[in-house]
């Protein structure tokens, strides 16, 4: 039987960390808070430090985001999902590229974090409907505007044997491999031109002029 998947809160608000407590309880199977505090030290010390997934507010008692200890937490190897009340693309774009799994609002509810959660548990990105929008901005009705880091990933993955040794040869995480791969499928998806398998990722690159066959 798999062990229960347990979360850490970090939000300055208690209120917001019991709300979260009992969204994730309430689910089937329950996900456990072992731990909840207003400062990202929670992560990294007693049962918080080893929780499967550490669900971050950005904004602790200040004006500044979070984002040094979001890409602390990834660098380690932590699952985070960051939940803000922001709401603009730039700054959720911002934490996908640290590395974060999920971008979530507050306002966007119950069902959404405790799917964001499972996810995170599993390594998994999870796209909520805000952040499909931030994903499907400013792009061409043809081809998908590929961030620069995105448009490295993708080549790396196509001449590489394992998205682990693309994490090496990059400096980043296998999970945020993960989720660049995960994005450039998004954006694929939403202008009508899937590319579910890695063979069709290849072959999107190509008729886009990102990769030559040469190339492979």
């Amino acid at each position: 039987m798999e062990s229960p998947l347990t979360a850490v809160v970090v939000d300055d608000h208690p209120a917001v960390r019991a709300g979260v407590a009992h969204w994730l309880g309430s689910g089937t199977p329950p996900i456990t808070v072992v731990a909840g505090g207003e400062d990202v030290r929670v992560a990294w010390i007693g049962e918080g430090a080893d929780a499967d997934v550490v669900i971050l507010d950005l904004h602790l008692g200040g004006p500044t985001p979070a984002l040094g200890d979001l890409r602390r937490l990834v660098e380690a190897g932590r699952r985070v999902v960051v939940y803000s009340m922001r709401a603009d693309d730039e700054t959720a774009l911002t934490c996908l590229e640290l590395g974060a799994l999920c971008y979530l609002t507050k306002a966007e509810g119950a069902d959404h974090l405790v799917e964001a959660t499972r996810a995170a548990g599993r390594g998994d990105p999870y796209t909520p409907p805000s952040l499909a929008g931030a994903l499907a901005g400013d792009r061409s009705d043809h081809r998908p505007a590929l961030s620069a880091r995105e448009t490295e990933v993708l080549v790396e993955w196509f001449q590489s044997e394992s998205k682990d040794f693309v994490a090496q040869r990059l400096g980043i995480t296998a999970s945020t491999v993960n989720s660049h791969l995960e994005r450039i499928r998004i954006k694929y998806a939403q202008i009508g031109r899937e590319a579910p398998t890695k063979a069709a990722l290849v072959a999107r690159a190509i008729q886009d002029g990102l990769i030559g066959v040469d190339d492979l």
